[in-house]
């Protein structure tokens, strides 16, 4: 949301980022993070304001107004302090770990962040949001910056002991996460147990409030009921999927999920709407479609990407960032109802019938207004009250629902962040190639091919190095570790549907890039940024889920499926240092590291490998491939290999497919799973039974010795 004051534009002017953009009129003198702010703290003797955040966060809209736009914090900074602002989402390295220094210093975090600093960088005060004047039992951002000036004028070698010293502690928090720690089989077990201990039986969901989706979690638990035949697993994932998307924090008239509840009931959410959250979402409502069958799932994961590609999708196909919580100043004002709302646009009978349904009343269940949601009823339960055929009903409230769009569509928009980010892109067109595979739909398949493409050309710089940020045709920041982990995930995934070589040979070589620039030789894992990039306090590694899978978890997995893919050993014993690196942690805490869980299961489950060889322009063969395609084979790894030369192409960069060929000439398929290969088949029955192998296949196919240990 953009802040409008009459101030003369300050540095800001000239970025790209529309976080940076917001604060452009400020009365304060801002800086982008810079060597050029540094020095001229060096050369002032002043300490650094740091504050950083991002476009669509509620709570730095509110900070920005009361403080920022403020003439007389602002003169209190541009006196004593060199102000710096940053974009979380374009430097997540800077984020990292100053996020970091907050957590270690107040035990808590979250945007925006406070951070003050030394000329060296080094922080010495550090918070989240600040009101202006002490309230709330919140020490006020006057008091504050007052109190830090003098201190800094009365000592600054004291201060600079300071942040000497929460430097160090804040490396070796850093660092506690590869200190010793062993995996084993039972360690997808504990993983499990705690998962159960932390559910919300009533709502679904893990933990009280607020409540986040982490649909990586989910997913987790589905590769579990797959591995186990544990029902428990498969009841929690679908508890959570059908609470989440009958709640407030699923927008029911215009689809897709906001951030997270601030509820344990998921009706009220954070309004903002993230590119990321979308997409893992779309995975795992798509692999619940596949576990059980049911049409609903599908149906979610459909309305998601519709979603996406209708508000979030960039003109050369690229996916936008995020979408705002506010508008006209107002968190949710753009979602929100009354029923006199609702009655004008349907006129009375149909209205009634959609607030009954969606659980709109006069006085609200939001501040006086209403989150649509179907919490507290089935559209079941209604159709047989009412004596309404289901399908009826269905399409009465669907045609409710374009209305209600359109009206909607008139009131003034939330502010869209409409920068291109790699990783969450990444993320993206790994979706779509999951959701393209499993619901039939190629047009998904074709989304996806446009922003791998989009992505390949205008986001590596002309030696290859990939980088971060697209916007106004401008691209810039050098890739992080999640850039190029979720990049290679997507151009995997968008390989096993589309069966384009060349992106599995992108997916190959970014992978190789990767090891390169972040690689540690001595520890092992991945450095969350290159060796090519700027040098700042620490170089960190991320291995816990939050909000998102951690890059080093992706990272492994990718690196064991093109190991599997390509008959690269390396890529093996990279994944086997990898799981090595942080075993200390995933043992400490198997819940937070969902996708390293997934690599671990991967490695020593029941991993197998599906060849269909024949002409892709052949229904016989396109028919095994939907067979495949549709199913949930989490731990399988597809691969067409299509006769003349195309097949050469792909015999040099698969060898697995080597002697695979199709006999007399028609389709055959050849599973191999765990190392031992079945019978070829042309029978697509045959074929069902074969590639359903996993199923239910148990834990004792893992280990219990120690698998990586860090000791």
């Amino acid at each position: 949301m953009p802040l409008i004051t009459s101030h003369k534009p300050n540095r800001l002017a000239k970025e790209k980022s529309p976080y940076l953009l917001q604060h452009a009129h400020n009365p304060i003198d801002w800086f982008p993070w810079s060597e050029e702010a540094f020095e001229k703290a060096k050369q002032e003797n002043k300490p650094v304001f740091l504050s950083i955040g991002y476009s669509t966060c509620h709570w730095c809209h509110v900070m920005a107004h009361e403080s920022f736009e403020d003439q007389i914090i602002a003169n209190m900074l541009n006196k004593d302090f060199i102000s710096i602002k940053v974009d979380r989402e374009e430097r997540p390295d800077i984020d990292h770990i100053y996020m970091a220094v907050c957590q270690a210093m107040t035990g808590q975090g979250g945007w925006p962040l406070t951070v003050f600093l030394t000329p060296e960088k080094k922080p010495f005060f550090a918070g989240t949001y600040f009101p202006r004047n002490r309230k709330y039992n919140r020490a006020g951002l006057v008091e504050i910056i007052a109190q830090l000036a003098a201190k800094w004028r009365e000592d600054p070698e004291r201060i600079r002991e300071l942040g000497d010293q929460v430097t160090v502690e804040t490396t070796q928090r850093l660092l506690e996460n590869q200190t010793g720690g062993t995996l084993t089989a039972e360690t997808l077990n504990e993983a499990f147990r705690l998962y159960t201990s932390n559910f919300d039986p009533e709502n679904g969901g893990f933990g009280t409030f607020p409540k986040f989706q982490t649909p990586h979690n989910l997913s987790f638990l589905l590769k579990y009921y797959k591995k186990t035949g544990n029902e428990l697993a498969l009841e929690m994932v679908e508890k959570t999927l059908d609470t989440m998307h009958r709640g407030g924090i699923y927008d029911h008239v215009g689809f897709g999920f906001a951030r997270y509840s601030v509820d344990a009931e998921w009706l009220v959410p954070h309004f903002e709407k993230m590119l990321y959250d979308n997409a893992l979402m779309v995975m795992t409502f798509v692999e619940a479609y596949q576990v059980t069958g049911k049409d609903q799932y599908a149906e979610v994961a459909e309305q998601i990407i519709t979603y996406v590609l209708r508000d979030m999708t960039d003109e050369g196909g690229a996916f936008y960032s995020a979408e705002d919580a506010d508008s006209e100043g107002e968190e949710g004002k753009f979602y929100v109802w009354t029923m006199d709302e609702v009655e004008d646009v349907l006129g009375i009978d149909e209205g009634d019938l959609y607030s009954e349904i969606y659980g709109l009343t006069e006085s609200g269940n939001y501040e006086g207004k209403n989150i649509p949601n179907l919490l507290d009823t089935t559209l079941a339960s209604v159709a047989k009250r009412k004596q309404i055929p289901l399908d009826e009903l269905k399409q009465r409230l669907e045609v409710a629902r374009v209305k209600l769009f359109a009206h909607r569509e008139q009131r003034i928009r939330p502010g869209k962040d409409d920068k291109i980010l790699t990783a969450w892109n990444g993320l993206m067109i790994a979706a779509l190639s999951k959701a393209a595979r499993a619901l039939d739909k190629p047009e998904y398949a074709s989304a996806a091919t446009k922003a791998a493409n989009f992505i390949l050309r205008e986001l590596r710089r002309e030696d290859g190095r990939l980088l971060a940020r697209y916007r106004d045709g401008e691209a810039a920041f050098l890739g992080y570790v999640d850039d190029y982990a979720f990049l290679v995930w997507g151009l995997i995934e968008l390989y096993e549907t589309t069966f384009e070589l060349r992106f599995l040979r992108e997916a190959v070589q970014l992978n190789a890039e990767m090891l390169r620039l972040f690689g540690d030789e001595e520890r092992g894992g991945l450095f969350f940024y290159g060796s090519d990039a700027e040098q700042l306090l620490t170089r960190p590694k991320e291995i816990y889920d939050g909000a998102m899978p951690s890059g080093n978890g992706a990272a492994a997995l990718n690196m064991l499926r093109l190991s599997r893919l390509t008959y690269d050993a390396k890529l093996s014993q990279a994944a086997e240092e990898q799981l090595q690196a942080f075993a200390g942690a995933v043992s400490k805490y198997p819940p937070g590291h969902a996708l390293t869980l997934a690599a671990l299961d991967f490695a020593y489950g029941a991993a197998s490998e599906i060849v269909i060889a024949g002409d892709p322009a052949k229904p016989e063969t396109q028919h095994m491939l939907r067979v495949v395609q549709r199913q949930y084979l989490p731990n399988a790894l597809l691969v067409l290999h299509p006769p003349g030369a195309a097949g050469e192409e792909v015999r040099q960069l698969i060898p697995l497919v080597q002697d695979k060929l199709p006999l007399g000439g028609r389709a055959t398929a050849y599973v191999c799973e765990n190392f031992a290969c079945q019978a070829p088949t042309q029978d697509v029955e045959e074929l069902e039974n074969l590639s359903c192998l996993e199923k239910f296949s148990s834990l004792k196919n893992l280990p219990t010795e120690n698998l990586f240990s860090n000791n």
